[in-house]
Order: C-alpha cells, then sequence, then structure tokens
C-alpha cells in the first residue's frame, strides 16, 4: 500500500472519531525514517486512546503491518508507528508543550473546545 493511501486511512480514522486540529506534513526531506506525520488532538484521555484505537484498527484491517503502538496506559499522548506514516494523538495541553508542528515544519493549532474557552498554541 503507497504511503499516501495509509496517510489517506489514518486521517479518515481519525476524523471518524472526531480528532481535532488534524494535520498531516510530508517529512521526507527532513528523514528517512518516516515520510507522513500525522498529528491530531482529543479532548480527553478516553477521546487520544479512542482515537489512536481507531487509526490502529483502520490500518491493519486494510493489511497495514504496525511497528508498535505506545501511550495506551495514560492517554495523554498515543503514538500510532505505520513504518512510512507516523500518527501522534495527543492531549492540548501536551501538543502544546512538545510542539511537533513547529520542529517538523508545520502550522500551530488553534481551537475552541466543546464548553471552553478559545486555546491556541503558545507561540
Amino acid at each position: 500500500m503507497e504511503v499516501q493511501d495509509i496517510a489517506k486511512l489514518a486521517l479518515t480514522a481519525l476524523e471518524d472519531i472526531k480528532g481535532k486540529d488534524i494535520i498531516e506534513m510530508d517529512t521526507s526531506a527532513l528523514t528517512s525514517l518516516f515520510q507522513r506525520m500525522i498529528v491530531a488532538t482529543g479532548d480527553s484521555n478516553r477521546q487520544v486512546k479512542a482515537l489512536a484505537n481507531n487509526v490502529a484498527v483502520t490500518l491493519k484491517e486494510a493489511g497495514v503491518e504496525l511497528v508498535g503502538t505506545e501511550g495506551h496506559e495514560s492517554g495523554e499522548w498515543v503514538l500510532v508507528d505505520a513504518g512510512d506514516v507516523v500518527i501522534h494523538v495527543m492531549l492540548p495541553a501536551v501538543r502544546d508543550y512538545y510542539d511537533l508542528e513547529q520542529l517538523w515544519g508545520g502550522q500551530k493549532p488553534s481551537f475552541t473546545p466543546v464548553g471552553g474557552r478559545p486555546w491556541q498554541a503558545n507561540t
């Protein structure tokens, strides 16, 4: 399966569980470890786990062999490694702290959580 197809499956799986501020970055010119990175935000530990689980299940059902997953215990940051596509699902505060978009050249997220105050990553 092509990298673009794997990324599209992961994006759809994240959207299905209402992932927020989903960003896909082409990292092929920056590293040889993977070609695409997807970052998404979940509103709670439970949603972060559900988002990552849906990605893993969707990719496995499509025949994509996963390298591994990490972070399910806490649910603050769950990583799904599909080889050429790496998916990070995080709580808003964790995403802001680690700032993967800045590190890898994407755009900073901003959003308004349900029932909450508007949130924007620090610059």
